[in-house]
Parts: C-alpha cells; sequence; structure tokens
C-alpha cells in the first residue's frame, strides 16, 4: 500500500519539478522545442508547478484529516 502511495506522489513531483524547470528557461530565455513563445512556456511550467503542489498538499491534508490529526476543523464541510 505504501509503495502504491509513493507511486502517486511521485509523479505529481516530477510534474512540479519539470515545471520549475520551465519557468526557469522561459526566465532566462531559453526556449523549448515544444513551445513556440516564452511566455507560453512559463504559463505551462506555472501550471505545472502549481498543479503539482496543490495534488501534493491535497494528498497530505486528506491523509492527515483520516488520521484526524488537522485541528481547528470540528465538522467535515461535506456532510449536512
Amino acid at each position: 500500500m505504501r509503495i502504491i502511495a509513493f507511486i502517486i506522489l511521485v509523479l505529481p513531483a516530477i510534474f512540479a519539478t519539470y515545471g520549475i524547470k520551465l519557468m526557469r528557461d522561459a526566465f532566462f530565455g531559453e526556449l523549448t522545442f515544444i513551445f513556440f513563445h516564452v511566455i507560453i512556456q512559463f504559463i505551462v511550467g506555472l501550471i505545472l508547478f502549481i498543479g503539482g503542489l496543490c495534488f501534493i498538499g491535497g494528498f497530505i491534508l486528506h491523509r492527515d484529516r483520516k488520521r484526524k490529526l488537522v485541528k481547528g476543523e470540528e465538522h467535515n464541510r461535506y456532510e449536512s
């Protein structure tokens, strides 16, 4: 079970890392052959970075809520 969770976290981490690389390259003006403009490369890198970061953060928050480690939230917002 832990290996599956590890694999689930590795893929978004790779996407976030690639997003950082794309943003860095766009900042220094190095165009990747896939993109036709530096601004588009930066935006795609930003989306990959934010998406990977949000997925990992959401995964950790979900795990902590399951184990009742999150404080300050008395009820689940999905319950009526």
